[in-house]
């Protein structure tokens, strides 16, 4: 596989010194059908995946209105501008862009899907609008420059990257197996060592253990003048809390100086958790920000408490609680719900060595240093390297 790299590269440089001729996408491929679906037209049931504006599948469907060796281009919402290859019957939602070669003798479907999949973070960056709600023109995507070399070498290059997916997504699949099984270890025991019961263990509602209130953000969200701007600080959303009880490193928005002073602040250290969407995401917070009005911040103690206890008890509690959150198409636990839900709060030396052995879990649960996670890696950057060198063309000297 290594040597098919170079030998394709010195191929086109000799047969092709001057470059190769680009193309706009729109000049290559044919718009598909693409119709809206409500939420609740999908079930897990459904024959056919839907694409739409993720990074996945938005759920199934029991029709479809497009055949499979099709590019999906993700056109609104946090994912504007990510790429998909569907290679089966699927159903194109409203919010994408689904593509196919006029002519697959002339350019390969796969092949422009490569090579935009390669460039799909100059993409995100150069033609995706971020505004209140990022989103991407047809016009623009339609004169994105796409290279058009011999239909052997297109071929050739879809083989080499079609190896390398396969070998991936093996590794993903026994990653994902191996990563179910150490997370069911680690809510056992974590909600064993949390479920505390015996002499000097009160179990106390949320109320009664901390002050807490709810973010909050100037309406309407998609004003600019709420964004950006000099002093811009951190925002923190639903999406911005990981599952490692911190927050992402770069908050996807930050709000300008007017906004702040219309928002809630969060100090550095502060216990946080998420009430929509995503429920029960919890984060002892590692920088400051402001909150967006579906979360939970936790201001102070009224016992003395760990707040990595109080964090791993919020993450147990919710966990199952959430299932029972009320909502269909976007579930929320009310204020009013959780501040009823009850802890145990035992010794503050107690707290402290359940934390420590959480922590340990934790570490050993979330570290992509060691087996698998780091084979992944490694192979995904060999991966990323090799598809920017096979897809590195000259442009045509005319």
């Amino acid at each position: 596989m290594n040597e098919k790299k170079p030998k394709i590269k010195k191929l086109i440089s000799e047969l092709y010194p001057n470059g190769i001729e680009f193309f706009d996408i729109g000049e290559l491929c044919d718009s598909l059908k693409k119709e809206t679906l409500t939420t609740g037209e999908l079930f897990d049931g459904g024959k056919y995946p839907v694409i739409n504006s993720g990074r996945s599948w938005y759920g199934r469907y029991d029709k479809f209105n497009n055949n499979g060796n099709a590019i999906a281009i993700a056109a609104r919402g946090e994912y504007a501008g990510f790429i998909n290859y569907i290679n089966e019957k699927f159903w194109a939602g409203g919010l994408c862009y689904p593509y196919r070669s006029k002519d697959e003798n002339i350019a390969k479907t796969k092949f422009i899907f490569y090579y935009l999949k390669d460039r799909q973070e100059n993409i995100r960056e150069t033609l995706v609008a971020h505004g209140s709600i990022p989103a991407i023109n047809k016009s623009d995507v339609d004169k994105f420059k796409i290279p058009i070399p011999p239909l052997a070498i297109q071929e050739e290059i879809v083989k080499i990257l079609d190896s390398f997916t396969e070998l991936e997504a093996e590794l993903e699949a026994e990653l994902e197996a191996e990563l179910e099984v150490r997370n069911a270890q680690y809510v056992h025991y974590r909600d064993k060592l949390l479920n505390i019961d015996g002499i000097g263990v009160e179990w106390k509602t949320l109320g009664e253990v901390a002050s807490y209130r709810r973010g909050s953000f100037p309406q309407p969200y998609g004003e600019s003048k709420w964004y950006g701007g000099e002093g811009a600080m951190p925002f923190v959303q639903v999406a911005d809390v990981g599952k490692d009880m911190r927050l992402v490193e770069n908050t996807k928005q930050k709000i300008s100086k007017l906004a702040q002073a219309k928002s809630v602040f969060v100090s550095s250290g502060t216990v946080i958790v998420t009430l929509q969407g995503s429920i029960g995401r919890v984060a002892v917070t590692q920088y400051d920000s402001y909150a967006d009005r579906t979360l939970a911040i936790f201001e102070s103690f009224k016992n003395e408490i760990n707040k990595k206890y109080f964090a791993y008890q919020l993450e147990s509690k919710f966990s199952v609680e959430k299932e029972n959150a009320r909502g269909s198409t976007i579930k929320t636990i009310t204020k009013e719900e959780f501040t009823k839900f009850k802890i145990p709060v035992p010794t503050l030396e107690m707290q402290n060595r359940i934390v420590s052995t959480l922590d340990a879990f934790n570490l050993l649960l979330n570290d992509i240093s060691i087996g698998l996670p780091a084979e992944l890696k490694a192979r995904r950057q060999q991966y990323e390297y090799y598809r920017g060198k096979l897809l590195t063309f000259k442009n045509l000297e005319l």
